[in-house]
């Protein structure tokens, strides 16, 4: 049975001190309570093979919430999520604590992947509530993954290993994502670390190169600077494309050394260059919730040699909402170092208008959707326009991405866009052929 202690209280469970079942904390049971019950279920339902269910919950974004407010705040929304959580268990439901914010439930009467995912749907709902830190309040959302038994595992570990499994997958598709385990699932992350390790080792081996977009002026179709991107051929994998290693590298925490290399090969390709020419770079959202992410790239221009005010960071809004407080610190303080920041991909997402008031910005991307349509589809020129003339309004400069055609130039140069990049005017190269590319246009780099 479970047991909940006050203050001073010490019970035992058939001679065994109950404080290790519980956690101190929430009064909830804890890993120790958890592995005990889901053993004593599996030997009762290896009798009579109902199935049962566990789940494992994270709190998305959490971790900030102790950087900003304070552990005692972090401590007071874990017991409130333990109040709640334990408040709407279904019958012969169980919940415990197993460390920091993350939770694990039993679930005796759901037997399948559609009652799991209908009591996550309760869960999701009690969990996104604010929560009330006294003079303010948090919303925070949670993601899910579940495990079946017998189907995912016949033992605790194999159990507790695919619920992990599919927890794991939630958070890397995004927050408030819920997860049933599966053997696709399963197979899905076993290729996602088998790449994950050709990753790693092409960090190491210096095998993940820079190819640079020419960013031009619309009006002549002359380069006015250059964005660096990633690419990487494998030997066994073939081409990766970085929508897929980039992302992964952040999930699995080698983003840094991976665009620290990346930066540095750019910012020494761009010495080459005409110094009127700047080097447009993509931060990752990692690197905007670290800190010490101004220190980093400032050490890495100068060691290179590279004038700050010849950087340009890309960012997107939705790295930015993962801490906008030290992310606008970031951004603040190497723009006062004169790195320019653009805001990337505006207009899809949960790009809003208050955003741009609230962030530093030097220029704002129009995404490729909306230039892809913009001669065929009137809502999406209508879009730019007021995109063109807002940014015009904030002083701020603007930049068409994925420009494929003549036309669409046209028509941006007609609206007012006088900023583009895309395949019309020219694929990603590498260093060496945006020499070729400069000199073929009768540009030389400028002497020092």
């Amino acid at each position: 049975m479970s047991v909940e202690l006050t203050s001073g209280q010490s019970k035992t469970m058939g001679g065994v001190d109950a404080v290790s079942y519980t956690d101190p904390l929430t009064g909830l049971g804890n890993r120790v309570r958890l592995r005990d019950k889901i053993s004593k279920l599996i030997q009762e339902r290896s009798l009579d093979p109902a199935p049962f269910t566990i789940g494992l919950v994270n709190l998305d974004g959490f971790r900030p919430i102790n950087d900003l407010f304070g552990h005692a705040a972090g401590d007071d929304i874990l017991c409130q999520v333990a109040h709640r959580l334990r408040a709407c268990m279904p019958p012969g439901a169980v919940v415990m604590r197993l460390e920091s914010d993350a939770f694990a439930f039993v679930l005796p009467l759901v037997f399948d992947e559609r009652g799991a995912v209908k009591v996550s749907d309760l869960f999701k709902d009690v969990l996104s509530a604010p929560y009330d830190l006294g003079k303010r309040t948090v919303r925070l959302s949670s993601s899910f993954g579940f495990a079946i038994y017998p189907y995912a595992g016949e033992d605790y570990a194999q159990l507790m290993e695919s619920a992990d499994t599919a927890l794991y997958r939630s958070k890397r598709r995004g927050r408030g994502q819920v997860t049933v385990y599966s053997v696709d699932i399963a197979e899905e992350m076993k290729r996602a670390t088998q790449l994950e390790q050709a990753l790693r080792r092409a960090i190491i081996a210096d095998e993940v190169d820079v190819h640079f977009q020419p960013i031009v002026d619309i009006s002549n179709g002359y380069p006015i600077g250059f964005e660096a991107l990633a690419r990487w051929h494998d030997d066994e994998l073939g081409f990766v494309s970085p929508a897929t290693f980039i992302p992964l590298a952040e999930e699995r925490g080698i983003i840094e050394p991976l665009t620290e290399t990346m930066l540095k090969k750019a910012a020494q390709a761009a010495l080459s260059w005409p110094d009127d020419k700047f080097l447009s770079f993509n931060l990752s959202s990692a690197q905007l919730v670290d800190p010490s992410t101004h220190g980093k790239i400032m050490s890495i221009i100068q060691s290179v040699g590279l004038d700050p005010h010849r950087l340009e960071l890309e960012i997107t809004e939705t790295a930015m909402m993962a801490d906008p407080d030290i992310a606008n610190s970031i951004i603040d303080s190497l723009r006062a170092e004169g790195v320019s920041i653009s805001l990337d991909d505006f207009g899809t997402g949960q790009s809003s208008l208050g955003r741009l008031r609230e962030i530093a910005l030097d220029k704002v991307k129009i995404d490729r959707s909306f230039v892809s349509e913009i001669t065929r589809d009137r809502p999406s020129e209508h879009i730019i326009k007021a995109i063109i003339a807002l940014c015009d309004g904030l002083d701020l400069k603007v930049v068409a991405e994925g420009i494929e055609t003549s036309e669409q130039a046209g028509k941006l140069l007609e609206l007012g866009c006088v900023t583009g990049q895309g395949y019309f005017y020219g694929k990603p190269m590498s260093a060496l052929h945006i020499q070729e590319y400069l000199h073929s246009i009768g540009i030389a780099r400028t002497a020092v």
